[in-house]
């Protein structure tokens, strides 16, 4: 299989922050969206893009929760957005249409992680489901005004946790043998196959795609979609896995995957803006460059090593990314 995954010696490293990313890129006049751009990863990103000149809609399942979060933040709005239900994605999608409003980069920040096995209306898995479904629909959606801005990306978040899983073609809801965080690796698989099978349609016009390691980050809210649900990972956990001291602070260090949310957000920003990839899609970003391919190897969640979050093969194969988007396309309308 040929692939895309070779660095390309940016000059950013694993501690470069957004602001440093965008430093010197004017994003006046450009539109961007972000989901769940309000806490976590996404309001960093919310931040240093509206520094940088954009203006930001941000889609939130509360927008009058998220409101106080962003305020102070220039060129900010705040839409209703249940990346769960498909009648408020289509409401999201179909209000920024009307708007007339070209889409210059698409963030699907959004997604949760772990806890028991809940399922949506449809009855589908709901790491599935909110992490790649519903940005899947919510892409789909938006289209038109990706189309209308000439030169647009869409960035979807994902996680060395991609590493987990692949697709589980013959159960992806888990009809049987479900285990959190193989839920949560087949949907982090799923970014990254969406990011490459959107490259291969849509560049033409002019709509590239990416996928983001952001790096592992405490205290970003990313959890299980319920607060009843309880913690996705508990703080002893954390604590054996070398990620929080014995104080309960997060231990810092980019260089071991280990990143403020300003360092995290880094790549996410990059993505959506450098001109270093402006010839350049389909591909899966670390410490704010490609990821080099690696060999799929066991990953002991318990421990604290060393966080390995280069791509592996399941997660770019080609065929594997048009079998998803066909899937997608059925599951959008069963």
């Amino acid at each position: 299989m040929t692939h895309k995954q070779h660095p390309i010696g940016t000059g950013f490293t694993a501690a470069s922050t957004a602001d440093e990313v965008l430093d010197g890129i004017d994003l006046s006049g450009k539109n961007i969206i972000v989901t769940g751009g309000h806490v976590g990863l996404g309001l960093e990103t919310t931040r240093a893009l509206s520094k940088a000149g954009a203006s930001i809609t941000v889609g939130s399942r509360n927008p009058e929760r998220a409101a106080p979060a962003l305020a102070g933040i220039e060129r900010v709005e705040v839409d209703r957005l249940d990346l769960l239900d498909p009648a408020s994605i289509e409401a999201f999608a179909a209000r920024y249409r009307d708007s007339g409003r070209p889409l210059h980069a698409l963030l699907n920040n959004a997604g949760i992680m772990g806890g028991p096995l809940v399922r949506d209306a449809r009855g589908y898995e709901s790491q599935f489901a909110t992490n790649h479904l519903g940005h899947f629909q919510l892409t789909l959606g938006l289209l038109p005004a990706l189309r209308a801005a000439r030169g647009a990306r869409v960035v979807n978040m994902t996680s060395g946790g991609h590493r987990i899983s692949g697709i589980r073609w013959d159960d992806p809801h888990f009809a049987t043998g479900y285990e959190p965080m193989l839920g949560y690796g087949q949907s982090k698989t799923a970014n990254v196959l969406f990011a490459v099978e959107l490259d291969r349609r849509w560049a033409a016009d002019g709509i590239r795609g990416y996928a983001v390691h952001p790096g592992v980050i405490i205290g970003t809210d990313l959890g299980p979609s319920r607060p009843e649900d309880g913690e996705a990972v508990p703080e002893d956990q954390l604590r054996a896995m070398g990620l929080i001291d014995d104080a309960g602070r997060p231990i810092i260090a980019p260089e071991r995957g280990r990143k403020t949310p300003q360092q995290g957000a880094s790549t996410s920003a990059f993505a959506a803006t450098s001109p270093l990839l402006a010839d350049l899609g389909g591909v899966y970003l670390l410490d704010n460059d490609i990821s080099a391919l690696d060999v799929p190897r066991p990953i002991d969640f318990g421990t604290d090593q060393e966080i390995t979050a280069e791509v592996v093969p399941h997660a770019v194969d080609p065929e594997s990314a048009r079998r998803l988007w066909e899937l997608s396309e059925q599951l959008l309308t069963a």
